[in-house]
């Protein structure tokens, strides 16, 4: 029996006060009116596409609705660009939407706007949940996020690019020297952008993560304090400079280039490696580019963890309808839904039971390598009040690191000085 009915019956007490309370905080009674939730979520279509998320909620809504006449869902979708915009301004305005899909949780959470996971799921579809994505949606050790899609990154590199240089298909680089003689070979063989590296706005925290970690350092240590400027960091970030950028390996101005106009290339037989997320296997696969992928390439070798990345669920205390929002959410993460919506868009799955089902499936042998990756992945220190701050910070900054007049350390320096400040328990 779900968590929330034993809570509600245990509370009632008596057979018929339990049931009038159960009519009344869920609105199913003889004469009461339907209750609509609002959710506001992100759009996980190709930009120009026809496969966007629209679709999929609105589907998937018609089959709630029908199992559930008594409650109403709407939803709006907005880009990734304008979602957690919108969320803001909905939250200032005192009109905070029922559940929002996004991509960050812990201002809200510190401020009291949020229920807590325990209090809306019940006790399966909790515990279905990859403990390492449950984990990264705490706050003070307290769980407000609902993890919704991951990703892993690995390194994707061109076959046919690759032969055309004289490199081996069947071998990605597997430290910095071979992927620097790889990209030598490659910009030899008149390949437009050798290495992609998309330290642009749009990417540049993920990059930037990415780098850190097959340098051997980080954003935050293991009690979670940042070390943005750590000796490790700027080792890397100056070999970044001294190896790829100086030498014009990577093709573009790496400050002002963002991750899609780099998949754009990919897929366009201009690059000859990048580090990519699985939906863009999707769009290379419709191009018909001939590619492999990797694990990330470490300093001395292959980087034993990568990035992950998760988009998340909340839920707003103040429009209410507790009991309604998390007959919605187990709705939606049942595990044949959760599936159908990571195969649509080429995600990994949030939830044990979709996960498994998905490293058994023929047709997604290509994402193993991606979920194999999962439980070990690094994630955003997004738990951190902190680190939406930090990472507006990183996308203004740290491209300077490695095409600026700056130094790696100048810059590194002043983005874990400004760090520091924005995670001071007095502000």
């Amino acid at each position: 029996m779900e968590r929330r009915r034993l809570l509600r019956l245990g509370a009632a007490g008596a057979a018929t006060g339990a049931a009038a309370l159960a009519t009344s905080a869920c609105g199913a009674g003889s004469g009461s009116e339907k209750v609509t939730l609002r959710l506001v979520a992100a759009d996980y279509g190709e930009p120009g596409g026809d496969n966007g998320s629209q679709g999929y909620w609105a589907q998937l809504v018609r089959g709630f609705e029908q199992r559930h006449p008594d409650i109403r869902v709407k939803v709006t979708v907005h880009s990734w660009n304008n979602v957690e915009r919108k969320v803001a301004e909905l939250v200032r305005a005192g009109k905070a939407p029922h559940l929002a899909q996004i991509g960050s949780f812990a201002d809200y959470a510190s401020q009291d706007h949020l229920h807590k996971v325990s209090e809306l799921l019940s006790i399966p579809v909790q515990a279905d949940f990859l403990p390492a994505l449950a984990e990264a949606g705490r706050v003070r050790r307290v769980q407000y996020a609902i993890p919704f899609a991951a990703s892993t990154r690995r390194l994707f590199y061109n076959r046919t690019l690759f032969e055309r240089a004289g490199l081996d298909p069947d071998t990605p680089p597997r430290d910095w020297g071979e992927l620097a003689s790889a990209a030598r070979a490659l910009r030899s063989a008149d390949v437009r952008i050798p290495y992609g590296l998309p330290l642009g706005p749009e990417e540049a925290p993920a990059e930037t993560l990415m780098w850190m970690l097959s340098g051997g350092g980080g954003y935050t240590d293991t009690v979670g304090r940042y070390t943005i400027d750590s000796v490790e960091n700027i080792r890397t970030f100056t070999w970044i400079r001294d190896t790829l950028v100086k030498p014009e390996l990577t093709g573009t101005n790496p400050s002002h280039t963002d991750r899609q106009t780099l998949f754009n290339a990919f897929s366009a037989g201009e690059v000859g490696m990048l580090n990519g997320h699985p939906s863009l296997m999707r769009q290379a696969d419709r191009a018909e580019v001939r590619y492999g992928t990797g694990r990330l390439p470490g300093r001395t070798g292959l980087t034993s963890g990568t990035l992950g990345v998760a988009d998340w669920i909340i839920a707003f205390r103040e429009p209410g309808h507790r009991e309604e929002i998390g007959t919605f959410l187990d709705y939606v993460y049942r595990e044949k839904r959760h599936y159908a919506f990571a195969s649509q868009f080429n995600l990994l799955p949030v939830t044990t039971s979709a996960s498994r089902r998905m490293r058994d499936a023929p047709r997604h042998r290509r994402l193993r390598g991606f979920l194999s990756q999962l439980s070990g992945a690094e994630f955003y220190p997004v738990g951190k009040v902190s680190w939406s701050k930090v990472s507006a910070d990183i996308k203004d900054a740290i491209g300077e690191a490695v095409g600026g007049d700056s130094t790696p350390h100048t810059v590194l320096s002043g983005i874990q000085r400004r760090a520091v400040t924005a995670d001071s328990p007095s502000r």
